[in-house]
Protein backbone atom coordinates (compact mmCIF):
# COMPACT_ATOMS: atom_id res chain seq x y z
CA UNK A 1 0.00 0.00 0.00
CA UNK A 2 2.68 2.57 1.21
CA UNK A 3 4.49 1.69 -2.53
CA UNK A 4 1.70 2.56 -4.40
CA UNK A 5 1.22 5.93 -2.63
CA UNK A 6 4.88 6.84 -3.33
CA UNK A 7 4.06 5.42 -7.14
CA UNK A 8 1.12 7.86 -7.02
CA UNK A 9 2.92 10.92 -5.51
CA UNK A 10 5.67 10.25 -7.80
CA UNK A 11 3.57 9.88 -10.93
CA UNK A 12 2.18 13.40 -9.89
CA UNK A 13 4.79 15.55 -9.51
CA UNK A 14 6.41 14.01 -12.84
CA UNK A 15 3.27 15.17 -14.99
CA UNK A 16 3.57 18.93 -12.59
CA UNK A 17 7.27 19.38 -13.81
CA UNK A 18 6.11 18.27 -17.62
CA UNK A 19 3.19 21.11 -17.30
CA UNK A 20 5.70 23.73 -15.64
CA UNK A 21 8.50 22.88 -18.63
CA UNK A 22 5.99 23.28 -20.85
CA UNK A 23 4.88 26.08 -19.82
CA UNK A 24 8.32 27.77 -20.19
CA UNK A 25 8.71 26.32 -23.39
CA UNK A 26 5.59 27.88 -24.41
CA UNK A 27 6.62 31.75 -22.37
CA UNK A 28 9.97 31.16 -24.87
CA UNK A 29 8.20 30.90 -27.89
CA UNK A 30 6.10 33.82 -26.74
CA UNK A 31 8.89 35.94 -25.95
CA UNK A 32 10.15 35.40 -28.92
CA UNK A 33 7.81 35.85 -31.56
CA UNK A 34 5.85 39.00 -30.01
CA UNK A 35 9.61 40.27 -30.16
CA UNK A 36 9.55 39.47 -33.82
CA UNK A 37 6.31 40.91 -34.52
CA UNK A 38 6.96 44.09 -32.44
CA UNK A 39 9.66 44.36 -34.24
CA UNK A 40 7.94 43.75 -37.67
CA UNK A 41 5.08 46.33 -36.72
CA UNK A 42 8.04 48.72 -35.76
CA UNK A 43 9.52 48.06 -39.46
CA UNK A 44 6.36 48.59 -41.15
CA UNK A 45 4.82 51.41 -39.51
CA UNK A 46 7.06 52.54 -36.82
CA UNK A 47 4.38 52.32 -34.10
CA UNK A 48 1.93 54.27 -35.50
CA UNK A 49 -0.51 51.18 -35.29
CA UNK A 50 0.66 48.62 -32.90
CA UNK A 51 -1.25 45.61 -34.10
CA UNK A 52 1.48 43.16 -32.53
CA UNK A 53 -0.16 43.94 -29.08
CA UNK A 54 -3.09 42.19 -30.02
CA UNK A 55 -1.15 38.96 -30.84
CA UNK A 56 0.45 39.43 -27.51
CA UNK A 57 -2.65 40.17 -25.57
CA UNK A 58 -4.41 36.90 -26.77
CA UNK A 59 -1.75 34.52 -26.36
CA UNK A 60 -0.69 36.10 -23.15
CA UNK A 61 -4.13 35.14 -21.95
CA UNK A 62 -3.71 32.10 -23.20
CA UNK A 63 -0.29 32.04 -21.22
CA UNK A 64 -1.85 33.14 -17.96
CA UNK A 65 -4.32 30.08 -18.02
CA UNK A 66 -1.06 27.28 -18.86
CA UNK A 67 0.45 28.80 -15.89
CA UNK A 68 -2.43 28.18 -13.20
CA UNK A 69 -2.95 25.24 -15.09
CA UNK A 70 1.02 24.09 -14.68
CA UNK A 71 1.66 25.75 -10.92
CA UNK A 72 -2.09 24.28 -9.53
CA UNK A 73 -2.86 27.51 -8.67
CA UNK A 74 -6.65 27.30 -7.96
CA UNK A 75 -7.95 29.56 -5.38
CA UNK A 76 -11.36 27.94 -5.17
CA UNK A 77 -11.54 24.38 -6.22
CA UNK A 78 -8.29 22.81 -6.13
CA UNK A 79 -7.45 19.46 -5.48
CA UNK A 80 -7.65 20.02 -1.44
CA UNK A 81 -11.23 21.07 -1.63
CA UNK A 82 -11.63 18.02 -3.94
CA UNK A 83 -10.60 16.14 -1.01
CA UNK A 84 -12.33 17.41 1.47
CA UNK A 85 -15.47 17.16 -0.71
CA UNK A 86 -14.77 13.73 -1.19
CA UNK A 87 -14.18 13.01 2.78
CA UNK A 88 -17.51 14.81 3.51
CA UNK A 89 -19.57 12.91 0.87
CA UNK A 90 -18.18 9.64 2.51
CA UNK A 91 -19.03 10.25 5.99
CA UNK A 92 -23.01 11.74 4.95
CA UNK A 93 -23.24 8.21 3.04
CA UNK A 94 -21.80 6.71 5.83
CA UNK A 95 -23.87 7.77 8.14
CA UNK A 96 -27.25 7.57 6.10
CA UNK A 97 -26.11 3.85 6.17
CA UNK A 98 -25.87 3.15 9.73
CA UNK A 99 -29.40 5.26 10.12
CA UNK A 100 -31.14 2.83 7.59
CA UNK A 101 -29.50 0.08 9.23
CA UNK A 102 -31.04 1.39 13.18
CA UNK A 103 -34.02 2.47 11.63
Amino acid sequence: MDFDNKENKYLRAKEQVAEIKKFYTGLMFYVVFIGFLAYLNYYTNQWRYMWFLWAALGWGIGLVFQALKAFRWTPFMNKDWEERKIREFMEQEEENENRDRWS
